[in-house]
């Protein structure tokens, strides 16, 4: 019952995630204007990882299988890392005007947070295999 659950979450979590990337995010740069949607992204982003850190380390706890319970703790890892050091920086380089670092550090953003997508995608295929 309590991996069910877990896969509910996780189920939950790339649905939050495929609608920010396909719906939202090449929405906002395109009907807000450039500040807005700067303002935007900076309050939008550390909610963002803060949710999904904590939805997936939740997750991780209510799994069955090690190698599930200790990706979705890798996964949980990265969204705080993304949260609380990623963020930061992406956002200090961008008011500093440093244009290939901040290039830089939202390419790593960005990939990381696809990598993790992927992750979670493979456990719940993995979870449907099971079933």
């Amino acid at each position: 019952m309590l991996t069910h659950l877990s896969d509910l979450i996780v189920a939950a979590n790339v649905g939050i995630m495929l609608f920010f990337t396909v719906a939202v995010a090449p929405t906002i740069f395109v009907v807000l204007p450039q500040e807005w949607a700067s303002a935007y992204v900076r309050s939008f982003f550390p909610k963002y990882y803060l949710f999904l850190g904590l939805s997936t380390a939740g997750a991780a706890a209510l799994a069955g299988v090690a190698l599930v319970q200790g990706s979705l703790v890798a996964v949980a890892l990265v969204f705080f890392l993304s949260r609380f050091w990623l963020t930061p920086l992406v956002n200090r380089a961008r008011d500093n005007h440093q244009g290939r670092l901040f290039k830089q550090l939202h390419t790593l953003s960005v990939t990381l947070n696809m990598l993790q997508l992927a992750v979670l995608v493979w456990i719940l295929v993995k979870s449907l295999g099971a079933a």
